[in-house]
């Protein structure tokens, strides 16, 4: 077939997917006869945002409220969805499907679009092109579907509603049978196109052009099937937005003879990788070593670091005791240095005493640690959402990146697990005791500020769980401290408050 192809691929569990894939690689695989869903925030409370086939089995559904879900599934496991996070591993999944054709980009937020102009034969024709992306992709762990077609609204209708694998010649042809919602069209278009009796494609083409431009002249984008169905069908132009990939930083060394050891040539490569990076402004968060071997195969040392660097002297110092690992072979002919993780690094000023920040010298000590005990061997505190504060944080590999949520700076940086219970002698009306004995101290309260609530998280918490009134105390002689009154008198949960110390402010 001549003339423009494009090919969809639909991931239809592609944050499920992700998820599954870190926890594999963490080596922890979640199973799969254990429900599981992924949560996000809704108006009225969470709602699920990505289930496993468990939990649908058992009647999980995307934008469900998890409350409903619980009930049915009480065994049912719950954790927070990351779909800015998702959304950037979707972009560099689009640079992954280039190698199936030269242009491709993120398809909303669950697909790949790919410009496959001329490129089938390589693959054996058309078919073996789908069953080669779909087999790809299973190998890289995603659910995928794809279909291909002149246009790129056909393949996309083609990926989520036609048969398996389907390959379309005359776009009208293949989508005369499909629903209205293979368009492309907002649920609300959608339902209201099924209630004028308009359920197919066919039966929308049939309709004459001036009554539907009356009828959604203003409509947006979005919501017009007229423009759609033109895009669709080729007759209005739809060229592929396909961004450029981020630029490589890459560094090699060609020997003329086989060597064992890579030791002389990599402080060489680092120098120029780091010059790369200085003349880009940018910095990177670790480095690949790829040394090719003569027999054909390829042997990689990765280095992480806890900040972005383009230092050569402290990058170099982090292969220090892992080239030995490395096996060589009959020797190798090609070294490469890349760069990885690569981010915006500007230049810094050093104090006035000539010393360099304290932030940067901690990573420094970060990464000697790593490099010598592993990944595994460091963790740190990571902020988590979530209100109740022996949540609000996990324990997390020192290298891994910060999550978009940050630590919440009004509460104390030590916790103690669990509270503490504190004996209270008597308390102010509607404000922390006066005074209370806490590990056979007793501490009258100075200065206090609060309270803050915290109701429980009920999709998570028991039903009798009482609510938390926290309160930030200063003791007679300076001691900061975080209390907190569990339950309210009367409030059918069960008997009188308990007081708690849960943290100590530094």
């Amino acid at each position: 077939m001549t003339g423009r192809r494009v090919v969809s691929i639909w991931l239809p569990s592609l944050a499920m997917d992700l998820w599954r894939g870190r926890r594999r690689q963490q080596g922890d695989p979640w199973p799969d006869e254990a429900p599981l869903v992924l949560l996000r925030p809704g108006r009225h409370g969470p709602v699920i945002h990505a289930a496993n086939r468990a939990a649908q089995e058992a009647g999980a559904r995307a934008d469900a409220r998890i409350g409903d879900i619980r009930a049915l599934c009480p065994e049912l496991a719950c954790v927070e969805a990351d779909p800015a996070g998702d959304a950037a591993r979707l972009r560099r999944l689009a640079f992954w499907a280039r190698r199936w054709g030269p242009w491709s980009a993120a398809d909303g937020e669950d697909g790949l679009v790919i410009d496959c102009s001329g490129v089938a034969h390589l693959f054996g024709g058309e078919a073996a092109l789908l069953a080669r992306i779909e087999a790809d992709c299973a190998r890289a762990g995603l659910s995928a579907r794809a279909a291909l077609a002149p246009t790129t609204g056909a393949a996309w209708a083609l990926a989520r509603f036609g048969p398996a694998r389907a390959i379309a010649g005359d776009a009208r042809r293949a989508l005369a049978d499909l629903p209205v919602a293979a368009l492309r069209l907002s649920p609300e278009t959608v339902l209201l196109l099924r209630r004028l009796g308009l359920k197919t494609i066919a039966d929308l083409a049939a309709v004459p052009r001036l009554a539907l431009m009356r009828r959604f002249a203003r409509a947006p984008f979005a919501e017009n099937p007229l423009l759609r169905l033109d895009q669709a069908l080729g007759e209005l132009a739809e060229p592929l937005d396909a961004p450029e990939p981020p630029p490589e930083f890459i560094a090699e060394a060609r020997l003329a003879e086989p060597v064992q050891d890579p030791g002389d040539w990599l402080p060489g490569l680092v120098q120029a990788l780091c010059a790369q990076l200085a003349a880009g402004r940018q910095g990177c968060r670790g480095l690949r070593l790829s040394v090719f071997r003569i027999d054909g195969e390829r042997r990689d040392i990765r280095v992480a670091v806890a900040a972005p660097s383009r230092e050569a002297a402290h990058l170099l110092g982090l292969f220090q005791g892992r080239l030995e690992r490395l096996d060589p072979g009959f020797g190798f002919d090609l070294l490469r240095l890349a760069a990885e993780a690569v981010e915006p690094l500007a230049e810094t000023q050093p104090g006035l005493e000539g010393g360099s920040a304290g932030g940067l010298e901690l990573a420094r000590l970060v990464d000697r640690l790593v490099a010598r005990f592993g990944a595994e061997a460091l963790q740190t505190p990571l902020p988590r959402q979530s209100h109740i504060p022996e949540r609000s944080e996990r324990a997390g590999p020192a290298l891994a990146e910060p999550p978009d949520c940050a630590a919440r700076p009004d509460r104390p940086l030590r916790l103690l697990s669990p509270p503490e219970e504190i004996r209270v002698l008597y308390a102010i009306p509607e404000g922390p005791p006066g005074a209370f004995i806490w590990r056979r101290q007793t501490l009258r309260v100075a200065r206090h500020a609060g309270p803050e609530r915290i109701a429980p998280e009920w999709w998570r918490d028991r039903p009798d769980t009482r609510l938390r009134d926290y309160f930030r105390i200063e003791d007679e002689i300076g001691r900061r401290l975080w209390i907190y009154r569990e339950g309210l008198a009367h409030d059918g949960r069960g008997g009188a408050p308990r007081w708690f110390l849960h943290g100590i402010f530094s």
